[in-house]
């Protein structure tokens, strides 16, 4: 057995016992967690040397907080062992929602749907490059940046801008940016995203249905303004008269598809009785594996032997890539469980004094420490496990729950468009040439002055 075929197996452990865990009780609940836990850690052991600074960084930290933890509780061990879980769950997270890759990648749909947005008109592919990439962000993640940029580097010639060199870096410009502002709004609005996960893990008095409003308003708010930016700011050349605008049929029948797998988890989380993120451990694999043998129907039994085969083979290809995603992400749970522990709220008493009188200014505060930590290198997913687990336990008066997930999230969302140490921006530099900090800074400037105090404005005079 190969390293890489070693890795997955183990990880699969880790998320058939997280799975079971999830959705069982008692004493098997707690026997599954444990064997869950122990494969994480023989999997962690076989990234020796595999992984980057920030993933490293944050084991390292983890390692520390947890001696700390031992030196300080009394038992310790229960605490651990739930922080380990919390790692497990993070891990199987990244895994189930990966799995969505393996259909997307090779769908003909998928390519048809790109070629599709990429040639609207000027006027009209700002927005349905932006949407299109927010639905294929829900799917494949971070994946979406690699295979639209390169599509956009492929279409966007000398040939098809007239021989205009000033078009076509307006062009590269501005589909770049739509492109990465839809991809960072995906996971704010999608109830299968990352962000929705760690945030109702952290928060559970709260659910899918009471945050969906403060993000999609958010979310909505968001877009308008990149279009408008986008607008604004042009140019606007003059378009070929002879070009006809694709059929955006492909886009529909994508939203179609999108559609019943997000309906497939609500029905799992109903039919079980489980939360959201639970459901979509169980949903996403499922789709995916449905969506595969639809692909390979021709070879028989309804294509469900051929969709087994193909997970089977490409698994090592599809998720050692992630090994970085699954660290730092599990790492980032694994710490906010144990500082919520090892904070003393007792001692916090002159800073709650303070944060009472700012009321729900203080989702305004906790928005900007994501978005501005994120610009010193501080991943959006580590400011925002730490503060879901700890702002809720201050019982802040003005500051319900809801405002707190949802102001954290979108701080994430703003730190995925606009931090140059994130790894949108670097695969957008990689494909461009041009430097992450004038993405983030230069391209995105207009858009960022805009954007920030709105939101800023909105949340501080949100309902609750």
């Amino acid at each position: 057995m190969t390293l890489a075929r070693l890795r997955v197996s183990l990880l699969l452990v880790v998320t058939l016992a997280t799975l079971l865990h999830l959705v069982s009780g008692g004493g098997v609940s707690v026997v599954t967690q444990g064997v869950g836990v122990a494969a994480l850690v023989a999997y962690l052991f076989t990234l020796s040397g595999q992984l980057n600074a920030m993933a490293r960084g944050l084991l390292g930290v983890a390692g520390l907080v947890s001696i700390l933890a031992i030196v300080i509780l009394p038992s310790p061990a229960m605490l651990l062992f739930e922080a380990g879980g919390r790692f497990a769950f993070f891990a199987t997270f990244v895994v189930a929602l990966g799995m969505m890759r393996l259909p997307a990648y090779g769908s003909p749909l998928v390519r048809r749907c790109g070629q599709a947005m990429l040639l609207q008109p000027p006027g009209r592919r700002y927005p349905i490059l932006s949407f299109g990439s927010i639905l294929f962000g829900i799917i494949l993640n971070i994946g979406v940046l690699n295979l639209f940029a390169a599509m956009i580097e492929k279409s966007n010639t000398l040939e098809a801008a007239q021989g205009r060199a000033w078009v076509r870096e307006a062009r590269q410009r501005r589909m770049m940016l739509a492109l990465l502002r839809g991809f960072a709004l995906a996971p704010l609005i999608s109830p299968m995203g990352m962000g929705v996960a760690v945030v109702l893990s952290s928060i559970p008095e709260i659910t899918w249905l009471e945050l969906a409003p403060y993000v999609f308003f958010a979310a909505g708010l968001t877009f308008l303004i990149g279009w408008g930016v986008d607008y604004l700011t042009g140019p606007h050349p003059s378009a070929d008269s002879t070009r006809v605008a694709p059929s955006l049929l492909p886009l529909a029948r994508f939203s179609a598809l999108l559609a019943a797998v997000v309906a497939l988890v609500v029905l799992i989380a109903l039919l079980l009785g489980v939360r959201l993120p639970v459901a979509t451990l169980i949903g996403a694999p499922a789709s995916a594996l449905l969506w595969l043998a639809w692909q390979r129907r021709r070879l028989g039994h309804g294509g469900l032997p051929g969709a087994i085969a193909t997970a089977h083979r490409k698994l090592p290809w599809l998720l050692s890539p992630s090994a970085n995603e699954i660290v730092v992400l599990g790492a980032a749970g694994y710490l906010g469980h144990l500082c919520i522990a090892l904070v003393d709220t007792q001692s916090l008493a002159p800073l709650l004094s303070i944060l009472n009188t700012l009321g729900a200014l203080n989702a305004v505060l906790a928005m900007l420490t994501v978005l501005g930590l994120a610009q010193l290198g501080v991943n959006p997913i580590v400011t925002v496990t730490l503060l879901a687990g700890l702002l809720p336990t201050l019982g802040i008066d003005g500051l319900p729950p809801v405002l707190i997930a949802a102001s954290l999230m979108v701080g994430w969302a703003l730190s995925l468009m606009s931090s140059p140490m994130t790894a949108s921006m670097l695969i957008l530099s990689r494909f461009t040439g041009v430097s992450t900090l004038h993405i983030g800074y230069r391209w995105n400037g207009r858009f960022l002055l805009a954007t920030v105090p709105l939101l800023a404005l909105w949340f501080a005079c949100s309902p609750v």
